[in-house]
């Protein structure tokens, strides 16, 4: 079982920036995904990025341009760099893996394909 642990959250001034990490335990698939996903109070959960192990990254429309997904294997971490936040950022942010999984870059991720590890969540308030 992977173990995720996310970190950075805070709260930030609208048009602010923060950098979320999520470290995790080895992944023993040949090939992953890696997401981020976040749930607003009294919101279904919606996926903001995933990334895979050749690369390909998919984004949510609505934070295209502001946020970056990226992956550090050297240290077993998961970053998402989110630059012009807004008040509807605002949100409970969680990392998510899934094993023998692929992105498509056209496609946000949804939270029925991970059905692997998810962490504990960081929160993210942004105030206008």
């Amino acid at each position: 079982q992977v173990h995720l642990a996310e970190s950075g959250g805070g709260s930030v001034q609208a048009g602010g920036s923060l950098r979320l990490s999520c470290t995790h335990s080895h992944i023993s698939a040949p090939y992953w995904c890696m997401a981020w996903f976040r749930q607003a109070p009294g919101k279904q959960r919606e996926g903001v990025a995933a990334i895979d192990t050749d690369g390909y990254i998919s984004y949510l429309d609505s934070v295209k341009g502001r946020f970056t997904i990226s992956k550090d294997n050297t240290k077993n971490t998961l970053y998402l760099q989110m630059n012009n936040l807004k008040p509807d950022d605002t949100a409970m942010y969680y990392c998510a893996t899934e094993g023998f999984c692929a992105v498509s870059p056209t496609t946000p991720p949804t939270s029925l394909r991970y059905r692997g590890a998810w962490g504990q969540g960081t929160l993210v308030t942004v105030s206008s």
